[in-house]
């Protein structure tokens, strides 16, 4: 709320000629640095329960919204990489691609995306967004046959689907891996459909661990440079062993096309959400109804603790779980089920993993004290489970802040939108350069508490900040609000 690429150097060691070595006899004779490394035998294993996906959709009348998850533009370059976004079903004249995709302005359109089978019967796994809005969807196998499939269930915020078709035979699967286990530099095949040329493999490593697109509660992609491109969306990464790894779902390229950075959503967490889809149809996520911020060094040292670690809470959803299990402003999340809650992301992912009606054990810090607090977790509905936020006189000069308060009128607080009856200090003027300002007060800006106590006159906000230093405190932990926002501020005392 507040507030080029670098040089690749290659390295070639000159020494005595290699012996000719064996072409590796599997998966687990080959080393990441032995030459002539095959992957024969994985994508030989994989490829047949590898699928591809297309849909047909009534396009809307102003024609089909370009944007990524969330409403991402495009000149941001996160791009979801099926059929609707690139030439389907293939690229005009390359070779074994197909002609004849339907013109921008027809009422109907067709999209790629590629899958994987994960069971003998016929469950197939593939991206939501490669599916949605879809009026009829087939899947084509490895062997050519095209069948059509039923969508059992999808879950938006994880951007998954589940597909079923029905064959005479047994299908080829692939089974799920652990993600957990993979580390940066780690090689991984990515395997799918793109541009609808055939199912291609693609190979490379782990470039990265827990990246956040910030499109979601569950944002914790792998990065991948293996190359991906328009159709690979919903196929599956796999690992050393041919297991699945994840799936892949992004790619930030400012041409569409594969630039070397790929993302594929956890298979830790797909495989969870693909058990409950294939049992119950639908997922339900569970809400608390919070705002939540990370706690940096400076809050940490505002409010006493070791370390910063946590997730604060900045406010409370009126009649929400949380406000019925006494959660209050400023507590810091520490615990969730006896799980460490490092940051906010950790907080959020935990409650959203938990079906309405479970029960949220939380360890909070407030007041220098760990509280346990149990909450029954309610409904999302479209919310997110805990959301990670971001001219008067002169008044009362609080100089080490490098700020000026006037206590909050009745006038004032309406003016400004507040709820009636709310308390607290407005920020008269912020001194240029000051500690307040670099930290974005700006002036309007409404001081509800200090060091999580609250406040009710410029006066209460003075007297909080002496209090503080007394106590040998860093800095001054604020909550402002700034029209619906509530967020907490730790602002360092004036040195000098």
């Amino acid at each position: 709320m507040f507030a080029g690429l670098s040089t690749l150097a290659v390295i070639v060691a000159l020494g005595a000629p290699l012996a000719p070595l064996p072409f590796a006899a599997g998966p687990a004779a080959a080393g990441i640095g032995d030459p002539l490394v095959s992957y024969a035998d994985i994508v030989a294993a994989d490829k047949p329960a590898v699928v591809t996906v297309t849909t047909e959709m009534v396009r809307p009348a102003a024609g089909r919204d370009q944007s990524g998850p969330q409403g991402t533009p495009p000149e941001e370059f996160f791009r979801r990489f099926f059929g609707e976004n690139g030439p389907f079903p293939g690229l005009p004249g390359m070779p074994g691609g197909r002609e004849g995709q339907a013109p921008e302005d027809a009422p109907h359109g067709r999209a790629l995306g590629s899958g994987f089978i994960v069971s003998t019967d016929g469950y197939v796994v593939t991206n939501n967004h490669v599916v949605e809005g879809a009026t009829k969807i087939t899947v084509s196998l490895d062997d050519g046959r095209e069948l059509p499939a039923t969508l059992v269930g999808t879950d938006a915020k994880s951007d998954i689907a589940v597909l079923k078709v029905a064959a005479e035979d047994s299908l080829p699967t692939v089974r799920w891996g652990d993600s957990d286990a993979l580390r940066t530099g780690d090689p991984v095949l990515a395997i799918g459909d793109p541009f609808g040329i055939g199912t291609t493999v693609t190979a490379g490593i782990v470039s990265a661990r827990g990246r956040d697109l910030h499109s979601g509660p569950y944002d914790d992609f792998i990065q991948v440079d293996a190359a991906i491109n328009h159709g690979n969306s919903g196929g599956p990464l796999v690992d050393a062993r041919g297991e699945v790894v994840g799936i892949n779902t992004a790619i930030y390229s400012p041409n569409g096309g594969n630039v070397g950075v790929g993302f594929a959503i956890p298979a830790a967490h797909a495989q969870q959400v693909v058990a409950k889809i294939i049992e119950h149809g639908t997922i339900e996520h569970g809400f608390i109804g919070v705002t939540i911020q990370p706690v940096d060094d400076q809050i940490a040292g505002a409010i006493g603790l070791d370390r910063a670690a946590g997730a604060l809470v900045a406010s409370v959803q009126p009649s929400s779980p949380a406000e019925a299990a006494g959660v209050q402003v400023g507590d810091v999340v520490l615990k969730v089920n006896g799980a460490d809650v490092a940051t906010p992301k950790d907080l959020s992912r935990a409650i959203a993993d938990l079906a309405p009606g479970d029960q949220a054990a939380l360890v909070v810090l407030r007041g220098g004290e760990e509280t346990d607090l149990d909450i029954n977790v309610g409904r999302m509905e479209g919310e997110e489970a805990a959301a990670a936020s971001q001219d008067a006189g002169p008044g009362v000069a609080v100089a080490d802040l490098g700020l000026s308060v006037q206590t909050l009128s009745a006038a004032d607080g309406q003016a400004l939108g507040l709820p009636d009856g709310t308390q607290g200090a407005i920020v008269a003027r912020v001194e240029p350069g000051s500690e307040a300002a670099d930290k974005g007060l700006r002036e309007g800006d409404v001081i509800l508490s200090v060091n999580q106590a609250p406040v009710a006159t410029a006066e209460d906000v003075a007297a909080a900040i002496e209090k503080a230093k007394d106590k040998h405190r860093e800095a001054a932990l604020l909550l402002v609000a700034r029209g619906q926002d509530r967020s907490f501020v730790a602002i360092p005392f004036h040195v000098g």
